[in-house]
């Protein structure tokens, strides 16, 4: 990790709302499109406040995809299927976001779906503590469903040219954005950007282009 990185990591973990003062625990969402590096990003963040004393949960929304039948009900290459139809969020919040919010009982159960065999998941549900700090990676987090569950919330904002081009690397998508088999993904998530503007609802935008130089946006105060 660079000095770089590793300085606006440390930022933007001051910035969280310390649950050990709030006295419940708290919610963090690492937000951005497809390939802007939101896992790293939070598996980072996480090793960053370990390194503070937190005990840190962390879950990918990637745990809660519908079945295939219903994420391709409106077709193979339909942009508002992958927007509207990917996730789970009744399940997400039940099974995650409920148990660590305001009066919760921190019994939360980290996936529901496997999205590589389609098959329904019925894990064991853990504890976690009284001040645990759930941090969360995932596209679409500042959706209208999840927005109020989230005290804190992170935008990694990166071109598609860039993220596309990650995709490809790392999944073999095609690199141009524009290329009609990223149809449904890229246009997808520019509904998304459309309804959403992560970008103005997120408590601090991470311009994550260079993943060596990270930049930092302006930062709202924590609560």
């Amino acid at each position: 990790m660079t000095p770089t990185r590793r300085a606006v990591l440390r930022a933007v973990a001051e910035g969280l709302p310390d649950p050990r003062r709030t006295g419940r625990p708290v919610r963090v969402a690492v937000d951005g499109v497809d390939g802007s590096g939101k896992t790293w990003f939070a598996d980072e963040l996480a090793e960053v406040l370990r390194e503070h004393g937190h005990e840190v949960v962390r879950v990918s929304v990637d745990g809660f995809h519908r079945p295939r039948a219903e994420r391709y009900a409106r077709g193979a290459d339909s942009p508002d299927g992958f927007y509207r139809d990917s996730y789970d969020y009744a399940r997400f919040r039940t099974d995650v976001l409920d148990p660590f919010g305001p009066g919760g009982d921190r019994l939360y159960r980290g996936a529901a779906h496997d999205v590589a065999t389609d098959a329904h998941l019925d894990v064991e549900p853990r504890r976690a503590g009284e001040h645990a700090l759930l941090l969360v990676d995932g596209i679409f987090l500042h959706r209208d469903e999840l927005r109020a569950h989230w005290d804190h919330t992170v935008y990694l904002d990166v071109p598609f040219a860039v993220s596309a081009a990650r995709m490809a690397v790392r999944d073999g998508a095609p690199a141009d954005p524009e290329d009609p088999g990223n149809r449904r993904y890229v246009e997808g998530q520019r509904i998304y950007l459309r309804e959403c503007a992560p970008a103005e609802r997120a408590d601090v935008v991470v311009d994550n282009s260079d993943l060596d130089t990270p930049v930092l946006g302006a930062v709202r105060s924590a609560g």
